[in-house]
Order: C-alpha cells, then sequence, then structure tokens
C-alpha cells in the first residue's frame, strides 16, 4: 500500500483506475486522516469512484462520515445509493435512522431490502410506522427484510 500523500495525490488523477485503486487503498489503510478526503471525493464525478468511497468510509469506520454518507442517499446513481446504506449500517449511527426510512420508498428494490435490514439492526423504535408502511412492497425479498425488521424492533 501506498503512503497516505501518494494516496491522496491519486485521488486528484483524471484516469478513473487511478482513483478508484487509491480510493480502495485508503479505504483500507484504516488511516482516519483519509477521512476528509474521501468525504471531498463522494462529488466526484465518476459514479464508480462514489461508490467506491462509500465502502471505504464504511471501512475506516469515523463518524464524521455519517452526514456526508446520509446526503448521498440521494444520489442518482444506485448503486451509490446503496453503498451509502451499507456503510451506513457498519457505522451504527442512529442519526441514520430517519433519512434510511426515506430509503423505504426508493425505487430500486435493493436499496429499499438494504434500509430496511439496516433500520432492524439498528433497533430504533422511530423506523417502525415507515416499516409498517413499507411491509406491502411489491418485492418479496424487501417484505422479508421489512418483517424481519418490525420482528426485531417489536420483539417477536
Amino acid at each position: 500500500m501506498s503512503d497516505l500523500f501518494s494516496l491522496l495525490e491519486s485521488l486528484q488523477s483524471p484516469v478513473i483506475k487511478t482513483r478508484r485503486n487509491a480510493v480502495i487503498d485508503l479505504g483500507k489503510s484504516k488511516n482516519p486522516d483519509a477521512v476528509l478526503p474521501l468525504i471531498a471525493a463522494l462529488s466526484d464525478k465518476n459514479p464508480v469512484i462514489r461508490r467506491e468511497v462509500t465502502v471505504a468510509l464504511g471501512r475506516l469506520d469515523d463518524e464524521r462520515s455519517v452526514p456526508s454518507l446520509i446526503a448521498v442517499l440521494t444520489d442518482t446513481d444506485p448503486d451509490v445509493r446503496a453503498g451509502a446504506v451499507s456503510a451506513l449500517g457498519k457505522l451504527k449511527d442512529r442519526r441514520a435512522v430517519l433519512p434510511l426510512t426515506q430509503c423505504l420508498r426508493d425505487d430500486n428494490d435493493r436499496i429499499r431490502a438494504g434500509a430496511a435490514e439496516i433500520l432492524g439492526k439498528l433497533n430504533d423504535p422511530r423506523a417502525v410506522d415507515s416499516l409498517k408502511n413499507a411491509s406491502n412492497d411489491p418485492f418479496e425479498h424487501v417484505r422479508d427484510s421489512v418483517n424481519l425488521a418490525l420482528n426485531r424492533l417489536l420483539g417477536k
């Protein structure tokens, strides 16, 4: 793995593969100094980079990334939104509960299912009504995730 300075420089590269590799290595670095540059990289024009940044931030497990990951829940790319849901699940920060309830209405069923799963794990009663509203989702795997979350939250 390269040194932090080189990786941070690589985040500015015009070459997508170079930026992607830098993001991956920064996520694996466990270096808290990588968090803020990665948060800045969430605005990269390439969705592949933004998706990798969500993964890297989830790995770094730093609460400073929570507000930015919440903001990315509205990204235009579903893979980026899914990455943000997953990263927020790893961070286990209750600030994400209400934004994740909004994800239960996402156009993408994978994001709805992921949000329900994370809400169940966060075990916050503020999610109950939104989960109940999502219990009639047209996709079985989403309904299953919603029901598991509700069972956990309601102690069944």
